[in-house]
């Protein structure tokens, strides 16, 4: 008879169930550290290409390798039980056709054992949605601004500023949502459009710089700790862990300096209980000890046969 293990985490239905219901929390994260801490609070995880700019220094999310998100989502699974882990698809992975974003997607969910996966892009890859859904693999659709996109956009740039644009967006959310995915994010948008859009589609829509009427919120992990040097308009810092870090370093680096650290607590005593055997006196034992078995060693060593 097979048995099956309890379920633990939180599955796409689970999300997409959450429509117009309590909101959904996620947080970016890309490591076990950060993914454990986060996991108690989050509905889901994104393992965004975002970590390109945070973690590697590009300036922008468009040279992420599939490899290095295959990583990072490894990492982040681990660190994680509950929540949904989503795994962004990295630029130029799915765009070709379905079948290629079809083999990468799979791949990406054998590797890391992640739970959905997301793209980007709105009426245009509605049928690469709609084929991976059929074949197995949860997607969360993403509109407005596309940081895959931006050379595109000219830049990172607020949408729906003008109500002319509306139309073409509403059309992405309701085309995406039509194709089968179960959540939708809208980034950068101008607040009345996310709220149309929010009311208009079966799907949760997760806000990032939209509406706090959208279905659920997300933001960049180390935006909202105060970690990052810049952050967009629509962050909040929730806390200040890069002057904290600031902070430690510095002190760490005057203490070294100062020789005031290590102190006695951070070092280790000679075993036996000998608190005379200060650091010196131990350095000369060992001392006298290496030079008696040097002199041994000489004095039982066969002399050499000379060469002929």
């Amino acid at each position: 008879m097979s048995t099956h293990n309890e379920r633990r985490r939180l599955m796409a239905p689970d999300i997409a169930a959450r429509k117009g219901g309590e909101p959904i929390v996620a947080l970016t994260s890309y490591h076990a550290h950060t993914a454990s801490i986060a996991d108690a609070h989050c509905d889901f995880l994104l393992v965004g290409d975002s970590l390109g700019m945070v973690m590697h220094g590009y300036e922008t999310t468009v040279p992420v390798p599939l490899d290095l998100m295959i990583m990072h989502a490894k990492a982040v699974v681990r660190g994680s039980k509950k929540a949904l882990v989503v795994v962004d698809m990295p630029f130029g992975t799915y765009e070709e056709s379905p079948p290629v974003a079809f083999r990468n997607a799979a791949r990406v969910m054998k590797e890391t054992d992640c739970g959905a996966v997301k793209l980007e892009g709105g009426r245009r890859m509605a049928d690469t949605i709609r084929y991976l859904v059929d074949r197995g693999i949860p997607v969360m659709g993403h509109i407005g601004l596309t940081p895959q996109s931006i050379h595109v956009l000219g830049g990172f740039k607020t949408q729906g500023r003008s109500i002319d644009q509306w139309h073409a967006i509403e059309e992405d959310a309701r085309l995406v949502s039509e194709a089968g995915a179960f959540a939708i994010v809208l980034e950068a948008m101008t607040a009345p459009l996310a709220e149309r859009i929010t009311g208009a589609i079966a799907i949760p829509t997760i806000g990032i710089g939209a509406s706090p009427g959208c279905d659920g919120q997300i933001l960049v992990m180390e935006d909202m700790l105060g970690l990052s040097p810049r952050v967009p308009k629509f962050v909040k810092e929730f806390g200040a862990i890069g002057k904290a870090i600031d902070r430690a370093i510095g002190l760490y680096a005057a203490e070294v300096r100062s020789r005031t650290f290590p102190a006695q607590e951070h070092t280790y005593a000679v075993k036996g209980g000998d608190s005379a055997a200060s650091p010196a006196n131990v350095v000369a034992m060992a001392t006298d000890t290496n030079d008696a078995a040097l002199a041994a060693s000489r004095a039982t060593k066969k002399p050499r046969t000379p060469r002929t």
